[in-house]
């Protein structure tokens, strides 16, 4: 079995429907995002790399013909058609990293239609739960104004995929290090971590604790204050670190409580001890709004670790994604049903700076100073380059955020910049819709 099989199962009646009909010729499918979810000013392309290792290894195999036969209670034979197709089309995207807007398309696939039907479960999937996670990671970068934020999150993700998925794009969105040691072992991240509750638990005091701590690990420390009383955790980490002779690189970590108070209250420790180097980091159910709140706020914490609220993209989980048929044997085409009406035709989109972006047609003339968001990034199934790299995806987010504006940004209350349709694409829209009302819907077939 193949990740061919992890799909929806309508994929493989209509493949092998079209495959029976003869049905080969091109499609054109656009993957696109209908609206921002709520309290988002823009969103961050994401999943494009672990989509594109799919299509350049896709091919159903003798097990996934068995496979596809059982879930439909249907012999061997009738789904041997499938056997050894491949992905032979083109993609078009965006790149992972670039900010994006509603109804642009983050990719576009090209290929015989049985094989770009086939593949839209695993596309969306991948795309919709990578931006949506890589979007409210930005917003938590652009909350810290510049402090280091680390990620958390792995033990609360939906899945361990889905926990590294949530460290790479972390790291591809600003994040300075991570938890998740595969992870960073993986993406070549920097790797973070200090102690439990537990771990204090488990000796007879915080004293002991910290200085077992720091014989096992004599390098720079991060010490867990909170566990009975954050003050006098404090004070003993204080003295414990001044005792050992350590300071610089250490830390204490808040985890509970009301963290901007704390945090000042052991800043005033610390300080008073002579440990002005040693920094405060603060965890315990922070994404960009409890970070937003502690930076307003003043709050001295050098560092914010964030963890589930980020990784599950707790505020806003999902992406209102669609993956729809454009194009079909050169003939435009799209859907009319009510609030899900589509465009059709492959499209283009042109950013220039101080305007919106405009969403075009893929063979349109770009207006001037303008650069296109999509670029061919495969062919005939494979790759048109090496793999993109997480700098190259950070330099792009950091460029295109700096060119929105401050409104967009905002943490609370964003207000997004909206792109506008080109003339001819809206001209073939309405074409397109009077051609399929006057065939379909005022002379249907009769019988």
């Amino acid at each position: 079995m193949s990740l061919a099989t992890t799909t929806d199962l309508y994929e493989v009646t209509m493949a092998l429907s079209y495959l029976r009909e003869g049905m080969r010729a091109p499609a054109v499918f656009s993957l696109f995002t209908r609206d921002l979810p709520p309290g988002r000013g823009f969103l961050v392309a994401a999943g494009l790399e672990p989509a594109l290792d799919f299509l350049a290894g896709y091919q159903i195999g003798p097990e996934d013909v068995d496979d596809f036969a059982a879930a439909l209670h249907r012999p061997r034979r009738d789904l041997e058609p499938l056997l050894g197709l491949e992905f032979e089309g083109e993609v078009r995207a965006v790149p992972e990293g670039r900010a994006v807007l509603p109804g642009e398309p983050l990719l576009e696939v090209t290929a015989p239609l049985p094989q770009a039907q086939l593949v839209e479960t695993f596309l969306l999937n991948q795309v919709s739960h990578q931006t949506a996670v890589a979007s409210k990671a930005a917003r938590c970068v652009l909350a810290a104004a510049g402090r280091p934020v680390v990620d958390f999150s792995l033990r609360r993700t939906h899945g361990l995929q889905a926990g590294m998925q949530a460290a790479r794009l972390g790291a591809m969105t600003g994040f300075a290090a991570t938890s998740n040691v595969a992870a960073a072992a993986a993406y070549g991240i920097a790797a973070t971590g200090t102690m439990a509750h537990s771990y204090i638990e488990a000796f007879p005091g915080e004293e002991e604790a910290f200085r077992a701590f720091a014989r096992a690990h004599p390098g720079p420390v991060t010490f867990l204050v909170d566990t009975y009383d954050t003050e006098a955790g404090t004070r003993t980490a204080a003295r414990v670190l001044r005792e050992l002779g350590l300071g610089q690189g250490c830390a204490v970590r808040l985890d509970s409580g009301d963290l901007a108070d704390l945090a000042v209250r052991a800043r005033r420790i610390l300080d008073d001890a002579g440990l002005e180097q040693v920094r405060i980091v603060a965890s315990g159910g922070l994404d960009e709004y409890g970070v937003d709140d502690l930076v307003r706020a003043g709050a001295p914490v050098d560092v914010f670790a964030v963890g589930t609220r980020v990784g599950v993209a707790a505020d806003a989980p999902y992406l209102d994604s669609a993956y729809k048929l454009v194009e079909y044997d050169g003939r435009p085409v799209m859907k009319l049903s009510s609030a899900k009406v589509t465009a059709p035709a492959p499209k283009q989109v042109h950013r220039r700076p101080g305007h919106p972006d405009v969403i075009a047609l893929r063979d349109e003339e770009p207006p001037p100073g303008s650069s296109p968001l999509l670029e061919t990034v495969m062919r005939d199934g494979r790759r048109t380059g090496p793999p993109d790299t997480l700098d190259a995806a950070r330099e792009r987010l950091a460029a295109d955020l700096a060119a929105l504006p401050e409104e967009a940004l905002r943490v609370r209350g964003p207000r997004p910049v909206r792109p506008v349709v080109s003339d001819r694409l809206a001209g073939l829209t309405r074409t397109v819709r009077h051609r399929i009302e006057d065939a379909v819907l005022r002379h249907p077939p009769q019988r």
